[in-house]
């Protein structure tokens, strides 16, 4: 067998172990086992690639340079992976994309210079074009979602008159210079795209608030994969237009599914400025009206005595780094025969599958997290619904409230419980910025703190009884 086919056959089971991956991380019991599948695939296509020969039986140039790079990714990336904290993923996701994004970039236009001498196809530069236009959005819009999440700059949405004329502007430019450029071939013009692209990425992503940058991450991961399999065109490599393709195809259906969980349409997120980010420290507007607050020992014996109780998670749960606390408080419950689960909703926390994920790494049981459409018709059963760090997510003006921004975004109905028990640090809103009326509902309790100081103190309590 030669070279040349043991190389496509590697290529082809890397293909295949990326495509089995993806359906491993549609579920939390698997996505561990599907990470790794990926990561195996990836590393057996690299392996293979230093052994690639041109048509002239030619391997690879610069394999030290090669090397360098490789051995600085892997000092920058292992401890940024290793020891970040569970809140900041979905930074590291937006930063890790946009440089994915950026690559597939330098990669376009590394292939210009090499083949605008040859007359090549149109097809071809086009190609290599979308490849510079798609991946540099995804870089400069991935910095600014990074920078928004990290609070390096505000996550409110940055708005100017005129905002949505300037970006078509850029968008039509784009189109513009990129049928110059297929007919002149001019590499002056190529650096003016790239210009105009990395521009149209930061003015893309400064409208988006912070609570829509969940659905921008979606769909900024699926602008790397179309980069990535526009750059296997150019490179004639079937293995990036597969990995490609499968990122670009998974990341649009997850920015649908992630907006229709949010009752909105992608239009509407990416361009009417809503989702910011409230960071004022002082109280929300009407906070000073009467509510119901708990001690934890009031709250651990109601929950001791209950029949049912289910827990609504959200990302005060992860600012807290209270999961643990959180799992040990449900066991404590089930061994006096509480039935607990957990209701997930699919934009909790600042990325999809962030509560998954977060409840995992404290080994919380998979067959317990349930997810909104699930969990929903069962709340009514319910003698306690706890929810630790979430807001938006169950707010009732989402039903109740046509004036609401958030009127039609599909909730948790946490409202339908017999009482609700709401940890939270004070009466700040949440993403959305706008109250929650159910925080004044007779029926819920208020327990004021932080959420893993608060659970740990109805561990202690519970475990006392």
């Amino acid at each position: 067998m030669s070279r040349g086919t043991l190389i496509d056959l590697a290529y082809l089971v890397a293909a295949t172990t990326f495509i089995i991956a993806l359906k491993f991380l549609g579920s939390p019991k698997r996505a561990r086992l599907g990470n790794l599948i990926a990561a195996g695939g990836m590393a057996l296509a690299v392996l293979a690639t230093f052994f690639h020969q041109n048509a002239n039986g030619k391997g690879l140039l610069h394999i030290p340079l090669m090397l360098v790079g490789m051995a600085i990714g892997v000092v920058v990336a292992v401890p940024a992976a290793r020891f970040m904290q569970i809140t900041a993923m979905p930074q590291l996701v937006a930063i890790f994309n946009g440089v994915g994004g950026g690559a597939a970039a330098l990669v376009s236009i590394t292939e210009f210079m090499h083949i605008k001498s040859g007359h090549p196809a149109t097809y071809v530069i086009l190609e290599v074009l979308l490849g510079v236009l798609i991946g540099t959005v995804s870089f400069s819009g991935s910095a600014i979602a990074y920078a928004k999440l990290q609070e390096l700059m505000t996550g409110r949405p940055i708005t100017y008159p005129g905002q949505q004329v300037i970006n078509a502007i850029f968008g039509l430019a784009a189109l513009g210079l990129i049928v110059a450029i297929l007919v002149t071939a001019s590499t002056v013009l190529l650096w003016v795209l790239l210009a105009d692209a990395f521009i149209l990425g930061i003015i893309f992503v400064l409208p988006i608030g912070g609570a829509d940058v969940p659905v921008l991450i979606s769909l900024l991961n699926s602008f790397t994969g179309l980069a990535v399999a526009a750059s296997g065109f150019t490179l004639g490599s079937n293995l990036l237009i597969v990995a490609g393709t499968l990122v670009g195809a998974s990341g649009i259906l997850l920015t649908r599914m992630m907006s229709k969980a949010m009752g909105r349409s992608l239009p509407n997120i990416l361009f009417s400025a809503f989702g910011s980010v409230v960071t004022a420290t002082g109280g929300a507007a009407g906070s000073d009206r009467p509510v119901r607050s708990g001690t934890p020992e009031d709250i651990g014996v109601m929950m001791a005595y209950s029949s049912k109780v289910i827990i609504i998670p959200g990302y005060g749960l992860a600012v807290a780094q209270g999961q643990s606390a959180l799992r040990e408080l449900a066991e404590e419950l089930e061994a006096r025969g509480v039935e607990v689960e957990y209701a997930i909703h699919p934009v909790a926390g600042r990325m999809p599958g962030h509560m998954n994920v977060l409840l995992a790494e404290a080994n919380v049981p998979y067959e317990k997290l349930k997810e909104m459409d699930e969990i929903n018709s069962d709340i009514a059963t319910a003698d306690i619904a706890l929810v630790v760090g979430a807001n938006d997510t169950v707010n009732p003006a989402a039903k109740n409230d046509p004036g609401s921004p958030i009127y039609g975004m599909p909730i948790i109905n946490a409202d339908q419980a017999e009482n609700v028990v709401f940890l939270k640090r004070s009466m700040r809103p949440g993403f959305a910025g706008i109250e929650n009326e159910l925080l004044y509902d007779p029926k819920t309790i208020l327990l004021f703190g932080d959420a893993k100081d608060s659970l740990t103190k109805l561990v202690a309590v519970v475990k006392g009884m």
